[in-house]
């Protein structure tokens, strides 16, 4: 029989079902998460090589010259982005018993992992630090940047969809995935025909889609941001080529039971009768080419702000 886990450490090892379960929940509130395949990652800023010249095939006669074909290329970076969530709780959790004391543990965990996969979305859509809800000049591009859009007028949904994917396919790529804020797959699914009936009858209410006209489909706030964004942002739905968002786990998600000093700024702990409990992950992500997403964005939105 294994000892019990008691918060009575400054540093202790998670049951594994409990980090476990950080990560699957980081990955289930990202809807990039879910629509873009991560992939192994070392840590550091890693460069992917990208097509932009193919060579050409040429039809030669008998004894004529064959000319040359070049292939060109550029590098996008891959940059790592670090997150943290430090959460405070008063220090009587302590003096819970063994069961209590995990159970507490594991609504933490995941709250945080929420939070820590929310990250994700913020950071490579909307290009701000989550904490602040304001632009970071850390994070070097987002997919907000893209200057394909579609814009959401007179409640057609299934209309704006369409313009999203065929500015993508305009530039070359192929459309394989959608993100949508809840309130504009609601619409998509509660979206009527010229008889009454509704478009898109499998959708249900539109807040568990899996997937739209052969797309991967996936809902989260996230996608517009409003919750988190200092300033309101436009953006109700992203089409795109998944593969065109490189991102992974560069360090795993580590979690520490501090209960001595100040880890945040705001105050001492033992002062305070608190303890604190904090879990950090390091993403690298990367946008191969702006041009493989488009945005939908509502009427009011103004394209010149919404790409700095």
């Amino acid at each position: 029989m294994t000892d019990p886990i008691l918060l009575s450490t400054s540093d202790f090892k998670i049951p594994e079902t409990y980090a476990n379960g950080i990560f699957k929940k980081a990955q289930g509130s990202s809807v990039l998460a879910r629509l873009c395949a991560a992939e192994p990652q070392k840590f550091g800023t890693t460069e992917h090589m990208v097509l932009t010249g193919r060579p050409k095939a040429e039809l030669v006669g008998e004894s004529v010259q064959k000319s040359p074909s070049e292939i060109t290329v550029a590098y996008k970076t891959v940059t790592p982005l670090k997150f943290q969530t430090t959460v405070r709780m008063s220090n009587e959790v302590q003096w819970a018993d063994e069961d209590h004391q995990l159970e507490i543990l594991k609504t933490v965990f995941d709250e945080i992992g929420v939070s820590l996969g929310r990250a994700l979305d913020l950071a490579a859509i909307h290009k701000i630090n989550p904490y602040t809800g304001t632009v970071s000049a850390q994070i070097a591009e987002a997919i907000k940047q893209t200057t394909n859009s579609a814009v959401l007028a007179d409640g057609k949904y299934t209309a704006a969809v369409e313009d999203a994917a065929a500015a993508i396919i305009a530039d070359g790529y192929a459309p394989d995935m959608i993100a949508f804020d809840p309130t504009f797959s609601f619409g998509l699914a509660t979206e009527k025909d010229a008889d009454g009936y509704n478009l898109h009858q499998g959708l249900g209410m539109g807040l568990s889609v899996d997937g739209f006209w052969g797309m991967r489909a996936a809902v989260s706030d996230t996608v517009s941001g409003k919750n988190d964004l200092a300033t309101p942002g436009h953006i109700l739905a992203i089409v795109g080529q998944g593969d065109a968002f490189k991102w992974g786990v560069q360090r795993e998600i580590r979690a520490k039971f501090i209960e001595f000093g100040d880890p945040d700024g705001q105050g001492d702990l033992q002062r305070n009768n608190q303890v604190a409990i904090r879990a950090e992950v390091v993403y690298g992500i990367g946008i191969m080419d702006k041009d493989a997403f488009a945005k939908i964005v509502d009427e009011d939105a103004d394209t010149d702000t919404d790409t700095e």
